[in-house]
């Protein structure tokens, strides 16, 4: 039975790397989808009657925020994160240049863990227990 302090294996760190990009891809996507909707398109809307903006980043980013739920709670799952801290982050893309704070805050704790993973002693192949 694996012990969850033991180190993970490579292939569940290559997994962790890969979680870690696509939910940074994911939050800058909905990230700067909002900053644009809420900078741009909404004075657009209600200043000059354009809903040019809204309409063409709204939508996607209403979408692309349900894979960034889907890629935090992956990430999060990998690295044992809380279910208060995976709500947080995922809270995150919905008020304007959050998510950049929150994929900062996320990526350092992620690559910490990362890198605690690869200092840690390889255990004894030859080892009985």
């Amino acid at each position: 039975m694996s012990d969850q302090t033991e180190t993970p294996t490579p292939e569940h760190q290559r997994g962790v790397r890969g979680a870690l990009l696509r939910y940074r891809v994911m939050a800058y996507l909905v990230g700067t989808l909002l900053v644009v909707l809420v900078l741009v398109g909404l004075p657009l809307k209600y200043i000059w009657f354009d809903d040019t903006v809204v309409r063409w980043t709204g939508v996607p980013h209403g979408w692309l925020y349900m894979v960034l739920l889907i890629t935090a709670y992956d990430l999060g799952r990998r690295v044992k994160w809380s279910w208060k801290r995976m709500i947080l982050i995922g809270l995150a893309g919905t008020v304007p240049f959050l998510s950049f704070v929150a994929e900062r805050s996320a990526t350092k704790d992620v690559q910490a863990k990362l890198a605690a993973w690869d200092d840690a002693p390889e255990p004894a192949a030859d080892a009985v227990g």
